[in-house]
Formats: structure tokens, sequence, C-alpha cells
């Protein structure tokens, strides 16, 4: 009996916190940052690798690799053909040009030559040219910045073998229903480029290893930080181009074990975006069973009736979690908007749909404050919602402006632990979670009930987590946040 009052004691120190939760309201913004960059953040469920980067970074490659800027666009650019460009290395020494350069890679000056924030944010993409080598060095830097910031599960949006993807895509063309379109694909070869894709995510992980000195006694942090990859398709051009990249997605995650889901992107009021939005989600639908056959996350709901036609701000958030089978959604900002938003939210609450909230990166291209963002309501809702960067290369911010940014939204410290949790437990990691109850975090699997926050599981508990990568990633993220509380006492 003794032994079982002690298990139950255990169980209730872990789900309760040691001491009163921080009241993060009352702490200033100085306060505030050094509170929450040590803060163990779970993982990131939305960053693109190709905005990650700084642009510090991206301009001494260019300088290295022996590229050359256009100074008439302010851009980074392969070769110094055509007018007005200059090789990097004769640029990089000019102060105000390099500050130039940094405004025009980044949105660090809204408005600047005169673009909105959603201009200037996705025209950056086009202006931040790298050679293909440096894939691994900008994993590198995405998984150091993560570990200086006690954060190390990332799952990053990627698109490989993108150009030969869509390539088929435009030769094999429409043919006229997505079954017919798909066997012509497979017909053309596409899932041969399987190959290629897991040759490039060999050498840019071989790459960021070497750039880390991951396994020498000089091993950086970022070592630590556990990757997986989501298979981003472009939802620009005609959509067998869309759908080639999608079913070469569905293929590799099936493949390999680095790549666990599909997500579509490019701007979601653009042109090909809005018209083909629901043959996508019906493309998506059928190459992945709705989900069941391959995890998906979705942008959608990144629309304001600034950008976009009200039409498109009343169903897509619905029709991607309907229709495609959408486990996350990516940045959901107007899903108050849409038709049933209230039994939409509740339908998501029910099933686990996820929210992958961007308040930074909202605010830069919807101009949607972090304060007005319906952040606060799919708490209240009951929405699982995690926080992430999308492009913190690009925003020049880091995870942890966005934790501190969801203060401003009325977050409370409970709000953003448990928002940390999420971006681990909602991951696409395989395996079973720690938690029979994720978004609530109270019951433990039975095997780890009262080891939950210790150093090391032990029996039973020992071998769930051993058998699970989902589990792993939780287990230590438990670890950390305990011993995190541990210093705030």
């Amino acid at each position: 009996m003794g032994r079982i009052l002690a298990s139950l004691a255990a169980a209730l120190a872990i789900a309760t916190p040691a001491a009163a939760a921080p009241d993060l309201s009352k702490m200033g913004a100085a306060e505030l940052t050094a509170f929450l960059k040590p803060f163990p953040k779970g993982g990131e469920l939305h960053n693109h690798l190709g905005g990650s980067t700084p642009t510090e970074d991206l301009i001494d490659w260019a300088v290295e690799d022996g590229l050359c800027i256009d100074m008439t666009e302010l851009a980074i650019r392969h070769t110094c053909a055509g007018e007005n460009m200059k090789p990097a290395a004769e640029v990089v020494a000019d102060e105000a040009l390099r500050s130039a350069l940094t405004d025009s890679l980044t949105t660090r000056h809204p408005g600047f030559r005169d673009r909105s924030g959603h201009d200037q944010f996705f025209t950056a993409f086009s202006r931040r040219a790298t050679t293909p080598k440096r894939a691994g060095d900008a994993l590198a830097e995405a998984m150091e910045t993560l570990a200086r910031q006690n954060t190390w599960y990332i799952e990053l949006m990627v698109t490989p073998q993108g150009a030969a993807a869509r390539g088929l895509g435009a030769r094999v063309g429409w043919k006229g229903d997505i079954a017919a379109t798909r066997a012509a694909l497979t017909e053309a070869g596409l899932e041969k480029l399987v190959p290629a894709v897991i040759a490039d995510t060999d050498r840019f992980e071989a790459r960021a290893r070497e750039v880390l000195k991951c396994g020498t006694p000089q091993a950086r942090p970022g070592c630590g930080v556990t990757v997986r990859y989501l298979f981003q398709s472009i939802r620009q051009g005609p959509p067998e181009q869309t759908m080639a990249q999608l079913q070469l997605g569905v293929a590799t995650v099936l493949a390999d074990k680095r790549w666990v889901g599909l997500q579509l992107v490019a701007p979601e009021d653009s042109y090909d975006a809005t018209r083909y939005y629901d043959l996508h989600m019906a493309i998506i639908a059928e190459l992945t069973d709705r989900g069941r056959k391959v995890p998906v996350a979705l942008h959608a709901g990144e629309l304001t009736l600034k950008i976009a036609h009200p039409k498109h701000l009343s169903y897509h958030v619905r029709d991607a979690v309907r229709v495609a089978g959408a486990r996350r959604i990516g940045h959901g900002t107007d899903l108050p908007e849409e038709m049933g938003a209230d039994a939409l939210a509740e339908e998501m609450a029910a099933k686990g749909v996820l929210v992958e909230v961007n308040l930074l990166s909202n605010e830069t291209i919807l101009e949607v404050k972090p304060e007005d963002h319906p952040y606060a309501w799919l708490r209240k809702k009951g929405v699982p919602v995690s926080l992430s960067t999308d492009d913190a290369g690009i925003t020049r911010s880091e995870l942890s402006d966005d934790y501190q940014a969801a203060v401003r939204n009325g977050a409370t410290y409970e709000d953003l632990k448990t928002a940390a949790r999420n971006g681990v437990a909602f991951s696409f990691l395989s395996g079973p979670g720690l938690w029979e109850d994720p978004n609530r975090y109270r019951r433990p699997v039975k095997a780890c009930a009262g080891q939950v926050g210790a150093a090391e599981p032990k029996g039973a508990c020992a071998a769930f987590v051993a058998a699970s990568d989902k589990a792993r990633e939780q287990w230590r993220h438990e670890r950390l946040l305990r011993e995190f509380e541990a210093t705030r006492r």
C-alpha cells in the first residue's frame, strides 16, 4: 500500500507544478526575454528551411561561393551576367550597401521599396540565392539556433527534386482527372526520383554534421536537435506540376522515415492557389487517403480580407480538414471568418487537429497584431496550438520571440507550456506518445505513470520510451522542463 501511495504522490507531483506558475504579464520585455530564451519550447512544427537562414550567412556564403549581387534588385544571383551586377566580394565591405541588401532580403523595414509586408515577404525568397551545397549549412544553422533556445525537435519544410518533379508533371500534362494523371506520372517514372531525394537528404545532413562538428570533441549543441522533414509542394502553376510534387512526396515519406508528412506552400491568395484550391484538396485526399496513408499538414487560412476575396476566407481551413484530411493547419489566421467557425473549431478540438500559430509572421505578412490574433480564441475553444516562426531568417526573429508575442495575446505560462508540449505531441514522429491526453497533459501512459520528468525512464516505461521516437522526444522535453522549473522556484 505504501508503494502505491508513493507512486500516486509522484504522479500528482508531476501533474502539478512544484511552485506557483510565474505571472508573465507582470514581466517587462527584458525579463520576459531572459525567461523565455532558455524555456524548453518542445518542438517547432512550422519552419521553412528556405526562409530560416539569417541574411548575414547568405551574404558570407555568396562571397565564399563566388556569387554576385544584382545592384538594381538588391538580390543575390548565381552569375554576374546582365547589367548592374557586381561580385559579392566587392560589395560586402560597403556597410550602406550591405544594410540595403539586408533590407531587401528580409522584412525588417516594413514598406521597403513601397512593398507591403506581404509582397516583401513572398518576393524575398527569389532574392536569396544560394548554391545547392548550402542546404546543409542552412540546416546546421537552423539546428544550432534551436539548440541555443533549449529546443530540440524540428520539422523542416523542404522542396527536394522540385524542378525534376515539376518538369515531369509539365511533360505528362493533366489527363482529365486525378486517377489518370496519377497513373501517367507513375508511368513516366515519377517515383524513380525517390532515390535522388534520399541521396540529397543524406548529402545535406552529412554537411550539417560536418559544419556542427558532430561526433567530435568540438561538437556544437545543434548536434542534439532531432530533425524530420515535411515534403513541401508549390501550389502555384498548373495542377499537374503541383500534383507531381505531392505524389513524389507521398512516395518519399513511405520510403524514408526522416520524411514524415506533406505540406502545400506559396501565397494562399495567389491566382493559381485560389483557382485550384478545391482541386488541390481533392488531389491530396486521393494521394494520401485523406491523411491515413501519409500525414498531412497544410497551409490554410493565411488570409485576410485585405489580400483575398471574401469567399476564400469562408472555407479553406474547413476543406483542408474535412476534404484533404489535414492533421495540422499552418497559420489558420482566418478561421474565425469561416462559415460555421465555432462548429469547425469544436470539430478540430475533438479530432485533435492542431493549428501551427505564427504570430510574428502573421503580423508581418497579414498585418494582424499578436494581440488581435485568433490564438486566444483557439485556446478558449480547446483547439490544440503550437507556436512557430515560419521563416525566421526573413522576419529577423527567433522562436523565443513568438513565445514572447504569445504573452501579448494573453497567453499564460501554462498556455506556453502546453504549446511547447504540443510541439512534440502533435508532431509526425513515429510511435505512440507519452501522454494519453495531449493538449491537456494530466495523464501519462500507464507504463510511465509517476516517472515523467525523471532523468531516465525505468522498467516498463524504459521499454515504452525506447520503442517510440515520439515518446523519446517527449521524455527529453519533460526532463528539460522539470530542470527549467526547478531553477525558477
